[in-house]
């Protein structure tokens, strides 16, 4: 059976990483922008990740320009928006699509795994994926569930 472990990402150098690395690791994955009304979320996807890192926790943010091009050009413009703005020190990849036939295929897999309300596809940046520590997708939250909602759903992953 497929996890999440099975698939390879971008990393802003254009590397590749495997999500290997994060086996026996709760994740939230999640697509992002950084002018976005929810780019805030920024601040509460990084308080999740300082209260949690240490139990396991990773955070992967993927930044993705699909929905009104709220995402910079340049991936490095990204990262240093992320870092000076809302501290994020969690890993921020390469962009990439979320929707359509150039979806990334890891953001394939997981709408696979958990429909939105009314379809598969994404309708927004910050939609959240709960992954629990197998790679099995657990939870999708919408756009705007704010990061400190998931935490209940997050510490019963970590327990």
């Amino acid at each position: 059976m497929k996890t999440v472990y099975d698939f390879t990402v971008k990393m802003t150098n254009g590397e590749n990483k495997s999500l290997k690395e994060y086996k026996g690791k709760p994740l939230i994955i999640v697509n992002t922008a950084s002018k976005c009304g929810l780019t805030p979320q920024f601040k509460g996807l990084q308080e999740l990740y300082d209260k949690y890192k240490e139990q396991g926790l990773e955070i992967l943010g993927f930044p993705c320009d699909q929905f009104n091009n709220q995402e910079f050009d340049n991936i490095d413009e990204t990262t240093q928006f992320c870092q000076v703005n809302y501290g994020v020190t969690f890993p921020i990849f390469a962009k990439i699509n979320v929707n359509g036939d150039g979806a990334d295929p890891l953001f394939a897999y997981l709408k696979d795994q958990k429909k939105g309300l009314l379809s598969k596809n994404i309708k927004w940046n910050f939609t959240k994926f709960l992954v629990d520590s197998n790679g099995k997708v657990i939870e999708r939250y919408a756009p705007t569930t704010e990061p400190q909602k998931i935490e209940n759903d997050l510490i019963h992953l970590l327990s």
